[in-house]
Parts: structure tokens; C-alpha cells; sequence
């Protein structure tokens, strides 16, 4: 088979700026999915997406190709990210490259690590699947929760109210980490999450958001007790 690993980075980052190069714990962030695709061994090429020649740069310098650069459509904060996954599909096409597997890494994703990726793809074939994804469960039922409307709390669903957490099924949501994907089955559903999707369960301590400065100091706290416990 051969496997592609995209990590897409653009250059606007508006919350935090730079995020995709700012040193995370004695590097650049981007630098962990780099190395985590390299080690896993699983890819025939490991490339970023970028519209950005300073990413461009600090990604060769850890391994990753830059074999062309995004394009201005796909660059804005409305770009999705299947559409930055076709364009390079397509770009790859062109050059005469077809791959079995696309892997998507978000560049701000420093508790990607090989054996993850190996599981993901592992899965990937014996399941079948069209994808497979990490995922986590919310810390608190979701069945519970409250919606607030002109400063007034009402349950989203009345009927959980009465049972027991322990009770209500478990809810996940998605780690933001990566999506292993078919490139086939891709390309004909353009989703991210196909209906044939599998995932990771992967502990709340290994995930967090990084949207805002408070999210990079709870990420590299977080990050270190993950290496602590990998010793």
C-alpha cells in the first residue's frame, strides 16, 4: 500500500499568532507530528500543506516535504479541511502519484505519536473501515447538559435528568489529532468522518484544544505528564 501523511498548516493563525511554529516544549510544535508520521514508518511521504515559506521551511528542516505550496483559495479562515486534502490529492495526481491512504495530522497536535498512527492504520485494514479517528469522552454526560437562553437554564433533554451519570451512555467527541483515511472512499464522500468510520479512545489527558494562550499552557502541562508517563 502506499500512505500519505498531510500536516496542514497555513500560515493565519489570528489567536495565537504562529501557532504552527511556536516552540512547544523546546520545539516547534509542528515538529511532533512531523517526527511521529516519520517514526511510525507507515509512510511512503510525509508532507505539509502550508502557505507560509517560514513553515515551509522549519518543516523540511524536521523531515517533511513541501513538494508545492497551498493555494490562496484554500489558504483563508473558511478553508475546510477535505478541501486542502483534495487539493493535494489532485496536485499529487498531476505529478503521477496515486496513494491507497491519506493521513491528515493537525500541526498543533503534539500527543500524536507513532504507535497511534500504527493502531489507526492497523484498524484501518482489518476493519475495513473507510477512516479511523481518535476520539475522547466528555468528562461530564452531555445528556445532562443545559442550553441558556436570555439567561435562563433549561435541561437539552428533560427526560435524562432523573437518571444516574452512571446510567447514561458515554459521548465522545473528536481529538482534533488526526483522521487515517481510504483515499477511494475519500474522494468519493469529500468527509472527514465517512458513515464506515472507526475510532481510538484516547484519555482526556492526551487531548486538548489549543485555541487560545491559557489552551498552550494547559497542552504543554498536559504534554509533559504524558512523556513522564511514557518513561
Amino acid at each position: 500500500m502506499k500512505n500519505l501523511a498531510v500536516i496542514t498548516a497555513r500560515g493565519g493563525s489570528k489567536r495565537i499568532p504562529r501557532k504552527n511554529i511556536r516552540d512547544f516544549c523546546g520545539m516547534p510544535i509542528i515538529a511532533y507530528p512531523i517526527k511521529a508520521a516519520l517514526d511510525s514508518g507507515l509512510f511512503d511521504e510525509v508532507m505539509v500543506s502550508t502557505d507560509d515559506a517560514e513553515i515551509a521551511e522549519i518543516a523540511r528542516e524536521y523531515g517533511a516535504k513541501v513538494p508545492f505550496m497551498r493555494s490562496p483559495a484554500n489558504s483563508d479562515d473558511f478553508s475546510g479541511t477535505a478541501e486542502v486534502l483534495l487539493e493535494v490529492l489532485a496536485e499529487y495526481t498531476k505529478e503521477g502519484k496515486h496513494f491507497d491512504t491519506v493521513c491528515c495530522i493537525y500541526p498543533t497536535a503534539p500527543f500524536v505519536n507513532p504507535e497511534k498512527l500504527q493502531e489507526a492504520f492497523r484498524m484501518l485494514r482489518e476493519k475495513k473501515a473507510d477512516a479511523v479517528l481518535p476520539i475522547t469522552a466528555f468528562s461530564f454526560p452531555i445528556w445532562r447538559s443545559f442550553k441558556l437562553e436570555n439567561d435562563k437554564v433549561a435541561y437539552n433533554w428533560e427526560e435524562f435528568a432523573p437518571k444516574r451519570s452512571q446510567d447514561l451512555p458515554k459521548a465522545y467527541h473528536d481529538c482534533g489529532q488526526f483522521y487515517f483515511l481510504d483515499c477511494e472512499k475519500f474522494i468519493q464522500s469529500r468527509k472527514m468522518v465517512p458513515e464506515n468510520t472507526c475510532g481510538i479512545e484516547v484519555p482526556e489527558t492526551e487531548v486538548q484544544d489549543i485555541d487560545e494562550e491559557t489552551d498552550w499552557k494547559i497542552a504543554e502541562l498536559k504534554y509533559l505528564l504524558f512523556k513522564e508517563g511514557a518513561k
